[in-house]
Order: structure tokens, then sequence, then C-alpha cells
């Protein structure tokens, strides 16, 4: 829609966002709110406590950033030594480092500081940048427990805080640090809660920290974004490298995001793709901050094609130009999958979601379609046990299936062979870049 040019008036200003801000918007070629950004936005800005539930990509930053500057701009106060004027939570260091990136441009030109402190860099450092005051800190819960407790940081000036990602932060042990934290802020401030999932226990930090919270839903909790095709092989875990290898050979020219489940595992995964003349990098918990960045800015910049990860990338990152999704190793938390998933198909782009399922993973097959409601469909393989469809009635069919064997339910044939050609035995011929060693 862009800018209105008969009113000379776009809908953000239009939601009651100040036109310096508007200005900003629009010289980054942004006029028209997202979904989520609609519906929280103006209640924001009228003071609500909001709590926002929206798939991943879908602009959730800025519909809590906006309004937050917004405010602390009609505010115009300053903190004082060492204070905090607000204060957003994220899980993760890069989520952190992401929101500063999203906030910063909208900043720029005023008096406003926004800092952050995560883990994996020098306290000193961060010490010394909040002897001043700060007017948005973006941190992590445990760094910044880490400055509570040393006194290098107040938060009894705070009027706004923000909880990004909440689901991630209770999957991730914070809870009571997340209660710690927020009693240490004014009761009288303003909260916002975003979260692309919503499990029961949310239901109860809601309760206790947000105030009659206005509740903002773009769609359900527990759906991908609408333009990701998903499917599953079911497949031996020793055959996966090879499976793998054999899928990203047909787009080596489009960035793939390919995600383990443990750290050793990955770096394993990381030296066969290597082995098989992939330019790979990696990031999980074992990383430095250092090596973490690099590799995420050899990703975007499309230095490397491939990423393997760990759930550590699965939240809030604004990749460009994802192009497929491979789940290596089903996550041992649905909704997790959603999230990993959610790195493909961001800003009305299509994408591809690819599932490889062994035979100790059906358990956790059968909770992420559960939790989403939907028959993931298969591309090659067959069930290794009888999977319920959650969106049909029983047929009465199915059963177990051998290491890999079958093809595309209904379509006759997997991807890359023909039809009844059995998908162990065509790769066997093929012998596979990877090998048949076990990586994970």
């Amino acid at each position: 829609m862009g800018v209105r040019k008969d009113m000379n008036l776009n809908l953000f200003e239009e939601m009651g966002l100040p036109v310096s801000l508007v200005k900003k918007l629009v010289a980054q070629g942004i006029s028209e709110p997202t979904p989520i950004q609609s519906h929280a936005i103006p209640h924001a800005l009228n003071g609500f406590d909001v709590m926002g539930l929206a798939q991943t990509g879908t602009g959730k930053t800025a519909a809590f950033g906006l309004p937050l500057i917004a405010r602390m701009m009609e505010e115009n106060t300053r903190p004082g030594p060492k204070a905090v004027a607000s204060l957003i939570l994220a899980p993760t260091r890069e989520l952190a480092g992401q929101i500063k990136d999203t906030l910063m441009p909208l900043v720029r030109d005023t008096p406003m500081k926004i800092g952050v402190v995560v883990g994996g860099q020098s306290i000193n450092v961060q010490i010394k940048r909040l002897e001043k005051g700060t007017h948005i800190l973006v941190a992590t819960p445990g760094r910044l427990l880490d400055l509570l407790d040393r006194r290098a940081v107040r938060l009894d000036e705070a009027k706004f805080l923000v909880l990004d990602e909440a689901d991630q932060m209770l999957d991730m042990g914070f809870i009571h640090a997340l209660r710690k934290i927020a009693g240490m802020i004014p009761a009288n401030r303003q909260t916002m809660l975003f979260s692309a999932t919503m499990p029961k226990q949310m239901e109860e930090i809601a309760s206790s920290y947000l105030k009659n919270p206005k509740r903002v839903q773009v769609a359900p909790p527990g759906k991908a974004a609408d333009k990701v095709t998903q499917e599953v092989h079911f497949i031996a875990k020793a055959e996966k490298p090879s499976l793998l290898i054999e899928l990203l050979d047909k787009h080596r020219e489009e960035r793939a995001l390919v995600f383990g489940r443990t750290k050793h595992g990955s770096d394993k995964l990381a030296r066969k793709l290597e082995s098989a003349g992939y330019a790979v990098a990696t990031i999980h918990g074992n990383k430095s901050q250092g090596q973490r960045d690099r590799a995420l800015k050899a990703f975007r910049d499309g230095d490397v094609r491939v990423l393997v990860a760990t759930d550590v990338a699965a939240r809030g990152l604004d990749i460009p130009n994802v192009k497929h999704v491979y789940n290596y190793d089903l996550p041992n938390v649905a909704e997790n999958y959603i999230h990993r998933i959610g790195r493909t198909a961001r800003a009305g782009k299509d994408g591809a979601a690819i599932a490889f399922c062994a035979p100790d993973e059906m358990g956790e097959l059968k909770d992420i379609q559960k939790t989403m409601g939907i028959a993931i469909p298969v591309a090659s393989g067959r069930a290794w046990a009888d999977l319920p469809d959650p969106t049909a009635k029983p047929k009465g069919r199915g059963g177990p299936g051998g290491a890999g064997r079958g093809g595309r339910r209904g379509t006759g044939g997997p991807k890359a062979g023909g039809p009844g050609k059995p998908q162990q035995s065509r790769r066997r011929r093929s012998g596979g870049s990877g090998g048949p060693k076990a990586v994970a």
C-alpha cells in the first residue's frame, strides 16, 4: 500500500507514531506495518501492557521497538548513573544483537543511547558503558543478573519492560531469572511480552508480569509461515549425511540452514559437508561470540552457503534469503521445529523445510505434527511405526517400514528416484559422498 499520497500520511503516522520516527522508517523503505505491528503499536502507544503472539519473521521487534521509542521520546527523561530507562530481555546473544541493530537507525540523531549486555563478552567493558546510564538496554538474563550482582546497573528507574521470545526464555530455564529481574523494576511500568508459541506456563508468566494486557495475535500459535513447504524423509540415522549431500547438491547456489541437535554432532556434520566440497559455517553454544558473529556474517554475505547450527540460531534471527531449512535432527521440543523453519519464507518469500526422521525420532515427529495440527507430507521412506494423522480419521493402513524404503505417499516415489524404487538401495548404488557413518 505504501505512503498515501492523497493524504501525505502513511499508516505508521495514522497509528500515532511521531513524524520524526515515521520519516526514519520511510528512509529505510518501510511505509506499511505488518499485521502484528498494526495490532500491537496502537495499544502500546496508549500505555497498555501488550501480549503479542505471532510466528517468527513477522516484524515483532518493530512491534515493540517503535512504540517503546515513541513513548520514551514523549517522556524525554535522562537516566541517572548506572540506571536503565527501559529494558528488553532476549534469550540469546544473537537475538539481542539483532534487536539493537533494528533499533539503532530509529534513535539516530536523538539523545537516546542503546546498550547491549550479553555473555561471551568482557563484563568489565560492559560495566564501563553502563556507568552513565542507558535509555534502552537489551540484555540476556544471565549476564544482566551478573551485572546486577556487581551493582553495575540499576533497574529502579525503568518504566518499560519487554520480554522478547518469552517462550524460549522459559525453555532455556530463565524463569527464576525473569522473576528476580522483574521484581527489581517498579510496578508502575509498562510491560510487553512477545512470543511465537503459548505454552501453559506462559499464561502464568503473563498473569504475573502484565496488568490487564491487550492480547494481539496474528497467527495461531504453532502455525508455520504460509509460504513454507514442508516434507519429511524417513531414513536410517547412518544414511542422513549422504541424503543431505544429495539434496544440497540440487541447490548449491542457494542458502541452506541445517539444524543439528548437539554441538559435537553439528561440528562433525560440518566436516563431512566440507569434505563434500561445501563452504560451511557452524554456530552453537561452544563457539565464542566472535566466532558466532563471523559465521552469521559469512552466511548473510553469501561467503558460505550452508550454516550448520543448534537451536541457538532458531529464534528471532533475521537471515535474509534462506531458501532451505533442514531439520537434520528433529528437536526435542516441538515448538523449536516451528522456530527453526521460521528462518525461511520471511518477508513474504517462499521457502522449504525438509525434515529427516530416524527410527528413534518418531516420538519427536508425532509431537511436532500434534503441535502444528498437520501431517507433514512424506518425501521418501515409510513411517517407522504407525503415526496418527492429526488432521484425518485413522485409515487402518500403514505400519512399520524398512530403513528408508518405500516412496512418497500418494505420489508414486521419491523426488530423485522413479516410482517404486527403494530409496535405500538407490542411495547405496550412488555411494553418497558422506558415507554411511552416523554423525549425530
